[in-house]
């Protein structure tokens, strides 16, 4: 499967009410009071958050949080019981199917690496280019120019730029993770979530994970699910913690780390 992404159209029109507030503030994310319950069990309760355009963020907590969940409503798997979701300022989240979100500009990446196992690394990244329906119709053309530069300079970001012409199949479990990242950040998405990106990953791997995602920052916005505290403390910036569908605390990790509440729920355990 092709990392959810299929950048292009635009969404009509623009909110009103409490985004129009966002326009001089750069929220590229903004949820609010968003509560999804399954069969009685409250999985998000009246969330709210906020990521500006170009931040780094990493949402932490316990198994049940609602991280996971809190991804599927962004990109349209789930469908919140209330609750404001926009991105971008006028894309309403809640209104749009999976496929208009993700060409919205939203791409995920799942805790497992989807990739073409038979293909090569190169391959690979052609065919998340032609899924970009932006390009597809010149999809032939595009690659013996502009998307060929693409590729080379997301080979050369994703640290695969020797790896092009090698089977997928045959990659490192943590150079496959940076593929399946390479596949969205071809079809340059604005907004990146990234579900435990690091898990399985050897220490030089890791570190190299974590380069790249600063290496990104400004350049698009990335929400990291992540358990690694140490990696959490290497990208820095601010950290949401979430328990029992709500936030708990947000701020610099050294702050969280020493919040009592987050060390009863999380940390302590």
């Amino acid at each position: 499967m092709i990392p959810t992404l299929l950048a292009g159209s635009r969404a009509a029109g623009a909110p009103t009410g409490a985004t129009a507030a966002l326009e001089a503030h750069g929220v590229i994310l903004y949820l609010e009071k968003i509560t999804v319950s399954f069969d009685g069990f409250r999985a998000l309760d009246a969330l709210s958050l906020e990521i500006e355009a170009g931040e780094l963020r990493c949402i932490i907590g316990p198994n049940g949080a609602g991280k996971t969940t809190m991804m599927d409503v962004v990109t349209g798997r789930t469908r919140p019981d209330a609750g404001t979701a926009y991105f971008a300022r006028r894309h309403d989240l809640t209104a749009l199917a999976e496929h208009e979100i993700a060409r919205a500009g939203i791409g995920r990446k799942f805790q497992k690496p989807t990739i073409f196992a038979q293909h090569t690394v190169h391959e690979n990244l052609e065919l998340a280019l032609a899924g970009d329906r932006r390009v597809r119709r010149g999809l032939l053309a595009l690659l013996d120019g502009e998307g060929r530069d693409r590729i080379q300079a997301t080979l050369r970001q994703v640290h695969l730029e020797g790896q092009a012409h090698r089977e997928a199949g045959l990659l490192s479990h943590g150079q496959k993770q940076w593929l399946e990242i390479g596949m969205l950040l071809v079809q340059e998405p604005r907004l990146l979530l990234l579900d435990e990106p690091v898990a399985g990953m050897t220490d030089e791997e890791t570190e190299r994970t974590a380069e790249l995602f600063l290496s990104l920052r400004g350049k698009h916005s990335l929400v990291v699910v992540e358990h690694d505290m140490s990696f959490v403390a290497r990208l820095g910036g601010k950290v949401t913690v979430l328990h029992e569908g709500s936030v708990l605390a947000e701020g610099p990790l050294s702050q969280v780390q020493a919040d009592p509440r987050v060390i009863e729920v999380y940390l302590g355990r």
